[in-house]
């Protein structure tokens, strides 16, 4: 059973987490192509892109942890490695869409449509 532990659910909500933690500690102070939330709404100016970044960060963080909360149920109620794993690529994908459309509708909300 503990070694379920490598499942999808696991991975992906420990790199959701991570990727929360270190873009809300250490946010991209300026508009780039590297590294952020990088959207062509988010890139219009320095107001929209620290909105975002501060954003999607928290929502990557309640992913993370959403997926991982996941991958532990996951460890009680399923033996079948697969059904765990599965589960957790149609939750990562849903959570994944989810961030984009709600990053992309507060923008929408705070600042007005881009043209």
């Amino acid at each position: 059973m503990i070694e379920n532990t490598t499942s999808v659910p696991f991975l992906v909500g420990s790199v959701f987490l991570f990727a929360g933690i270190l873009m809300f500690v250490f946010p991209p102070k300026k508009i780039n192509y590297l590294y952020g939330y990088r959207t062509t709404s988010s890139m219009k100016n320095l107001e929209r892109w620290n909105f975002a970044q501060k954003l999607s960060s928290k929502l990557l963080m309640v992913f993370g942890i959403l997926l991982l909360i996941t991958g532990i149920i996951g460890l009680f109620f399923f033996s079948d490695q697969n059904v765990i794993n599965t589960i957790g690529i149609v939750e990562t994908i849903l959570l994944a869409i989810f961030l984009f459309v709600k990053t992309e509708f507060d923008l929408k909300k705070k600042f007005g449509k881009t043209l």
